[in-house]
């Protein structure tokens, strides 16, 4: 039967994508100028939020930088932002795209030495709840000093690793067997489903309380998130001062943190409690001993220079050489030079992790923006300015947690300080009332964000990365994973807020 030029147009719009899905977002877009048309621009900015939310909770369906970019234009286009707030958007956060653009693609040279570590951590550590509290807490510490996008990129990294490691064996190829589709379990053998199945929930939840952990940490030091920054500089604190006034409500939600890190893999309540089969433990065991059998001069070589660019790579973080997108070109540069990569093509595969996601991450801007042209958030903003002196730090960390849940968090922060300091600057507030407002945009703005995606950047780093797919962790499933967290963290966090601060 001869396909009709409309039929092969509707099959290639957004490619294997189901019909269902193709028809919503052509229903969005439809919808949108008639919304804009009869509810005007507030309400249909809340409804464009809503539908970008959907692109994000359906990743796994199609990658949301398409229908996502596809909203964003329509938005543009229907004059409810401008490209000029777009290119505002995407400029203030040039340190983030730099970050993804060149940190991501560092790490990628550095897999190598990531696997050959991070094996024998999971291979000696036995008991999963301490193999969970450790990744928690070696995500949070690291997240206080260096950036949670590069500590997520590195659990990407051994996740994808481990992964394709044992998903070779459970397909009956080689260890060595160049293979990059890891996702389809077509080619897996029966007796090795059970296990896979088994081993994704293991690397799921693994990889989940990783990802709380750089929350956790994130939130403790001036330079953990964007925000922290931002907020510390409007609010005139140093390193020391920014870690002391936050500590009455960061230590207590680390703690909690943690605890409730245990208390999941002990109950194995929301999808956590996952152990390593036996087979997998036996795959990964036999592929270390392979590694070791065939290493060589050379291989021996290449992981004593990814140690050192990984030990340069700390210090640079941890110290400030540059913005962490410039000290990640510096990796790359120095891990191809002196590990003989300077072919073209073997430079571009480290790229293809990070560059739809940078793609997406300006779509996300895009819907800021027309956040920021619409004010959706202005009635929020107000309504919590109005309250009383004593209950507003509690309230404005609740509404900096739910509107972060909704969007960038670095965004809701700058909004939020922006108008604490003007409200300084009139008289209106004390500085001891800006200084609890500031603690509370801060804690806010880091902690309840958690419970979605697209409230952490870390987090949507992992829900669109080559990883999530492999282990079947979708929006939903990150949700619910997260919802603990959510819960512990926004909770002790708001208690925190009430009593200390």
């Amino acid at each position: 039967m001869i396909e009709t030029a409309p039929q092969a147009l509707w099959k290639n719009f957004l490619g294997q994508s189901p019909t269902w899905y193709k028809k919503t977002i052509v229903v969005f877009l439809l919808l949108n100028p008639f919304a804009l048309l009869l509810l005007g621009p507030f309400v249909t900015g809340w409804l464009l939020i809503g539908e970008f939310i959907f692109t994000l909770a359906l990743a796994l369906r199609c990658y949301p930088l398409q229908p996502g970019g596809l909203l964003a234009i329509e938005a543009v286009l229907l004059g409810m932002t401008s490209t000029e707030t777009v290119f505002h958007e995407t400029a203030a956060n040039f340190e983030v795209i730099l970050l993804l653009m060149f940190m991501v693609a560092g790490i990628y040279f550095m897999k190598e030495l990531l696997l050959f570590v991070f094996t024998r951590i999971l291979l000696r550590v036995k008991s999963k709840i301490s193999l969970s509290l450790l990744f928690s807490l070696v995500a949070a510490f690291l997240s206080a000093f260096l950036d949670a996008l590069t500590v997520t990129a590195v659990l990407i990294s051994v996740g994808v690793g481990f992964y394709s490691v044992y998903h070779k064996v459970a397909s009956g190829k080689g260890i060595h067997h160049e293979d990059h589709d890891h996702s389809v379990d077509d080619s897996v053998h029966e007796v090795h489903r059970e296990d896979l199945e088994q081993f994704r929930a293991f690397l799921r939840s693994l990889l989940m309380h990783g990802a709380v952990g750089t929350a956790l940490g994130g939130v403790c030091t001036l330079v953990g998130e964007p925000q922290n920054l931002l907020v510390a500089t409007v609010a005139g604190w140093d390193f020391g001062e920014f870690v002391a006034i936050m500590a009455p409500v960061t230590l207590p939600v680390l703690v909690s943190g943690l605890l409730t890190c245990y208390l999941l893999e002990l109950t194995g309540k929301f999808g956590y409690g996952a152990t390593l089969p036996d087979p997998v433990r036996q795959v990964l065991t036999e592929f270390q001993e392979r590694e070791e059998a065939h290493r060589n001069p050379r291989s021996n070589a290449r992981l004593l220079v990814q140690a050192i660019v990984a030990v340069l790579l700390v210090i640079g973080l941890a110290l400030h050489w540059a913005a962490v997108g410039l000290i990640g070109l510096m990796v790359i540069v120095l891990l191809t030079a002196f590990n003989g990569v300077v072919e073209e093509h073997q430079l571009g595969q480290a790229f293809e992790e990070a560059l739809p996601f940078t793609a997406l991450l300006v779509v996300f801007f895009g819907i800021v923006a027309v956040i920021h042209d619409q004010h959706l958030f202005t009635p929020v903003i107000d309504a919590v300015l109005e309250m009383e002196s004593e209950v507003r730090p509690a309230m404005f960390f609740l509404a900096n947690g739910v509107l972060s849940m909704i969007s960038d968090n670095v965004f809701v922060a700058t909004v939020y300080i922006t108008e604490v300091k003007i409200a300084l600057d009139a008289g209106a507030i004390t500085r001891e009332e800006f200084e609890q407002l500031a603690v509370a945009i801060n804690t806010g703005t880091n902690l309840p964000s958690v419970a979605t995606p697209n409230g952490q950047a870390a987090f949507l780093f992992l829900l669109t990365s080559a990883l999530a797919p492999l282990i079947r962790l979708s929006y939903g499933r990150m949700v619910i994973m997260a919802l603990p967290y959510t819960l512990v963290l926004g909770g002790v966090g708001l208690a925190m807020v009430s009593l200390f601060i």
